[in-house]
């Protein structure tokens, strides 16, 4: 005995997701062309030149060094802090994000660090870092 099976649909197209589709692209170039309208109606002459180079990049951190008997360095030069604080003053015209970067040895006295930091402050200095070295494990901090 025969089944007897419902005759099968005719195969449709759902048109709704390529119509939403149509109408979202319509109002992007709408929107676009609103846009460059409104730029061909300025009346600004944009400077020419014949070279255009990047910009220059951001100056690489300052580091000061603070050693165990007291002495300060700035990027390897022996300073004192009345030169330091002048000498960051004058990047910190230069190019006013200058960074910088206090490295003291673990047996300084922390006045002298301190002094520094004071020293950075001072000069206008607001990107401050200090380097420090994770201990090994097992190894044990030092007091």
């Amino acid at each position: 005995m025969a089944l007897k099976l419902p005759p099968p649909e005719a195969p449709s197209l759902n048109l709704t997701p390529m119509i939403d589709i149509v109408f979202l692209l319509i109002i992007f170039f709408m929107v676009g062309t609103k846009f460059t309208e409104l730029e061909r109606r300025l009346t600004l002459e944009v400077p020419q030149v014949q070279e255009a180079g990047p910009m220059a990049p951001a100056p690489k951190a300052r580091t000061v060094s603070v050693y165990r008997d007291g002495r300060i360095e700035l990027d390897g030069e022996v300073t004192t802090l009345d030169e330091l604080t002048r000498q960051l003053e004058l990047a910190t015209e230069q190019y006013a994000g200058t960074s910088v970067i206090v490295r003291g040895d673990g047996d300084s006295s922390f006045q002298t660090v301190a002094e520094v930091l004071a020293a950075c402050r001072k000069a206008g200095i607001s990107d401050l870092g200090i380097t420090v070295r994770i201990a090994r494990a097992g190894a044990g901090a030092r007091r």
